[in-house]
């Protein structure tokens, strides 16, 4: 390999890096993993950061990642995303109503909240880039919207619609299932199943979400995310795994205060 591509190749690594640290304007350092070729951005936090220390408060959760590679090739299909949560943080979705997979498949983002309205739970946006063979790879990007999908025997689940052009507009639903664990400072997880995007050949490459909702179950005000600040810190440890066998994790942590 010449020297000239070497050059060119460690110049567009560092380009990467630099972009995937900058984050936005208004966020926090993100947390960068690298895993051979792939470099994996993680990012997030609540608010609001001051908390009581001994009884939950509602939050707001923000999240977003994104996957790139080294080289500029196209990054790898991700197959499942698995986070574990701080201990000191819970989800309520008891009485909430409840959205069905079915209501939400073949839909548009627009017919999606009008069959499950009273079941969204949060917002985002994500980007995909789809590189069919012998064709000029793009990126197509749409809007997400996440549903609370009930609770049964302890697990949660959560589904995030996306409504993208890859390239026909297609309706993409991720499955999210959420339960407590008991694994020191974490104590729910959260695993993300990503469905195939264009018959394979789309990939992942970022996503923003924001997490919140207030509802009102049994004459009282409930929270769907809930938290206190017990030491200072929260924690969250995320694995990605690709379809190539890749697998990249990151821990992030972020500061608190109790009130």
């Amino acid at each position: 390999m010449s020297m000239r591509r070497e050059l060119v190749k460690a110049l567009i690594a560092a380009a990467v890096l630099v972009g995937l640290v900058a984050g936005r304007a208004a966020a926090e350092r993100p947390t960068v993993v690298r895993a051979g070729n792939l470099i994996l951005r993680l990012n997030g936090g609540v608010t609001p950061r001051k908390l009581p220390k001994g009884k939950l408060a509602p939050i707001t959760l923000k999240a977003s990642g994104a996957i790139a590679t080294a080289d500029g090739s196209q990054p790898p299909v991700a197959k499942t995303v698995t986070i574990d949560f701080d201990k000191h943080g819970t989800i309520d979705a008891k009485g909430l109503p409840v959205c069905r997979s079915s209501q939400l498949q073949a839909r548009d983002t627009e017919a999606a909240k009008r069959a499950c309205r009273g079941a969204i739970v949060g917002s985002g946006h994500t980007p995909v880039r789809v590189a069919f063979a012998e064709q000029s790879p793009f990126t197509a990007s749409g809007p997400l919207v996440l549903f609370n999908g009930g609770v049964r025997r302890g697990v949660t689940t959560m589904y995030i619609h996306a409504y993208v052009n890859v390239p026909a507009p297609t309706a993409l639903v991720t499955v999210v299932t959420i339960k407590k664990i008991h694994k020191g400072r974490y104590g729910i997880r959260a695993v993300a199943r990503i469905p195939k995007i264009a018959g394979g050949y789309g990939s992942l490459i970022n996503f923003h979400l924001k997490i919140h909702r207030t509802f009102r179950s049994g004459g009282r005000k409930h929270n769907y995310l809930l938290a206190r600040c017990a030491n200072g810190r929260f924690y969250a440890h995320a694995t990605a795994a690709f379809a190539d066998g890749t697998r990249a994790t990151g821990t992030i942590v972020r500061a608190c205060s109790a009130r």
